[in-house]
């Protein structure tokens, strides 16, 4: 019998607790058969016993990293013998550690939600990104709470999308409605016959043609690109990109799209372009599905930039 594990993570005051609160005492959840709730820290919610009861929700805790192991697992699952298990990881632990952690037989990871305080998140990208994207990169759904009419909400869009692509992204007010205006005005128009995109816009760019690729068929674009040619690439194609600060210094990583040229391999690896193309939406193996691939135009020789990195900022 398969047991599926809900794994809630995020820095502490994030919200996990008060997720778990809403779907688990609040919601439907109960009704799935009994509940083993692991939490790996003192939240800003607290659970009663008496309302745990209620819906057949035993709590057990794992307060240090190092015991929360595959054995100590096992001992919870024999104990308790759940139907489901929901778990609130520490926010300052290694997600790896749990990842790679040998989870008892039957037991299913079905969904990772990570939980995300607005009104703190540019601080933390400032000072400490590492340690809050390491909650994130493996969320199934990020939950962006007590937003704001001024919350930079494409901002944290991005730096969350860079490196989590598949993550589903909520954003929810501080009255607890969820804000569907996530929208943002792109710095460019869409409508100009070719559409310049600066070295300041091109992390904008990049996301949101990855995003939403069909709003670009058709779509001129102009932008300076270094030029890289990927081992077991085909003759006629190579990738015009940037290399762009994901996390930290210590985490950069080349971005761009398939493109294709008739003189692309003649086109020196690692030379600088202003390149001129049109942009469709094609399906590619590097997207593993459908996504951007650009035509080639017009290609000129140009100088390196003075700052060769791009920012998703």
């Amino acid at each position: 019998m398969e047991i599926p594990v809900y794994l809630f993570s995020g820095f502490m005051d994030s919200g996990k607790s008060s997720l778990i609160r809403e779907t688990l005492i609040e919601g439907e959840f109960s009704q799935q058969g009994k509940t083993l709730l692991i939490l790996c820290e003192d939240g800003e919610v607290e659970f009663e016993e008496e309302e745990l009861a209620r819906v057949n929700t035993v709590l057990a805790m794992i307060e240090e990293e190092e015991e929360f192991t595959s054995a100590k697992l096992l001992e919870l699952q024999l104990a308790h013998q759940p139907d489901q298990v929901f778990i609130e990881y520490n926010g300052t632990w290694q997600m790896s550690g749990f990842l790679e952690l040998e989870l008892p037989k039957g037991w299913v990871l079905v969904q990772s939600l990570a939980t995300v305080d607005a009104t703190t998140f540019e601080m933390y990208l400032n000072n400490m990104r590492p340690m809050i994207m390491e909650q994130l990169f493996a969320a199934d759904v990020v939950i962006l709470n007590r937003c704001e009419d001024d919350t930079p909400k494409g901002k944290f869009r991005r730096a969350i999308k860079v490196i989590n692509r598949k993550a589903q992204i909520a954003y929810e007010r501080s009255d607890g409605t969820i804000d569907e205006n996530d929208l943002e005005e792109l710095p460019y128009d869409l409508n100009q016959e070719i559409i310049d995109i600066s070295d300041m816009d091109y992390g904008i760019w990049y996301m949101d043609a990855l995003d939403d690729p069909r709003k670009y068929e058709g779509k001129k674009v102009r932008f300076l690109a270094l030029v890289y040619h990927p081992e077991k690439m085909k003759k006629g194609v190579f990738v015009p990109g940037r290399f762009a600060m994901t996390c930290c210094v210590d985490d950069i990583t080349f971005v761009g799209f398939k493109c294709k040229c008739e003189k692309g391999t003649e086109i020196v690896h690692k030379s600088w372009v202003t390149i001129t193309a049109e942009m469709r939406t094609e399906f590619a193996m590097e997207y593993k599905g459908k996504g951007p691939v650009l035509y080639a135009l017009e290609l000129k020789p140009a100088e390196k930039p003075e700052d060769e990195l791009i920012y998703f900022s």
